[in-house]
């Protein structure tokens, strides 16, 4: 699997020529941006859960635990280290948060417990055969989601992968998306589709400027918070998401 970090070398997709004739109403899709929790990744609450062992220790507890857990659940999808900044205050006690956050995720990974949602490795593949890159985007660390990846076998179905770091924003900020874009040395930001599970999903392809922003019902996030959120189509799950591309719409 390709490295998550935007600065190494690009994924080269066929490209259009740059030419004087005026370009089509809708620019065919040539890259798609899919979340993994919620999304492609079956999440029964374990998110949360690691959110709550690692909120317990570091020293949360009662009334301020559950405002916390409130918080995370209302930010899913977003950075994790960003969402520790937000409730611990300092830096060091975030990054403690996240490597708690990490090993329980890590030994349910282990355990079995971490597994693709029904419908997700075969939309993966259709895309594919749609000639449509991929990139898994998240709100993890880059390693857990590559342990993720690996463990669900999904190498040969991605061209690559993209979590939040240095430079790079997680979402609701579009980074991940752009940063996708020009890594796949894509043309036009509408030829480009995002799909995910959660609010924050929907703002960053919305303010990257993505032709379709698909919100998922199969995650954090249900109807009611999705169509709060810019979007183009809220459908039923990742299974719903290739045929947005082929021309049967939804």
């Amino acid at each position: 699997m390709t490295s998550t970090n935007p600065q190494q070398q690009t994924t080269t997709l066929p490209s259009a020529l740059m030419d004087t004739e005026p370009s089509p109403a809708i620019p065919r899709t040539r890259l798609a941006c899919l979340d993994m929790a919620g999304t492609l990744v079956a999440d029964d609450g374990l998110v949360l859960q690691a959110f709550r062992a690692a909120l317990d220790a570091a020293g949360l507890e009662g009334e301020h635990l559950d405002k916390a857990l409130r918080y995370a659940l209302a930010t899913m999808g977003q950075a994790k280290l960003a969402v520790f900044e937000h409730l611990l205050g300092k830096p060091s006690l975030a990054a403690a948060a996240v490597e708690a956050f990490d090993a329980m995720v890590g030994q349910a990974v282990e355990s079995g417990r971490v597994s693709e949602i029904t419908g997700a490795r075969e939309a993966l593949s259709e895309l594919r055969s749609m000639d449509l890159g991929i990139c898994l985007t998240t709100g993890f660390s880059p390693g857990l989601q590559a342990t993720i990846i690996e463990h669900l076998g999904w190498g040969d179905l991605v061209d690559f992968s993209l979590a939040p770091g240095p430079g790079l924003r997680g979402r609701p900020y579009p980074d991940m998306v752009l940063a996708a874009m020009l890594r796949a040395q894509v043309d036009d930001v509408k030829e480009v589709g995002v799909v995910g599970d959660t609010a924050s999903d929907l703002w960053s392809g919305s303010r990257a400027g993505a032709a379709v922003v698909a919100g998922v019902l199969t995650g954090s996030h249900g109807r009611r918070e999705l169509e709060a959120a810019p979007h183009t189509h809220i459908i039923n799950s990742i299974a719903d998401f290739p045929a947005l591309f082929s021309g049967e719409g939804l």
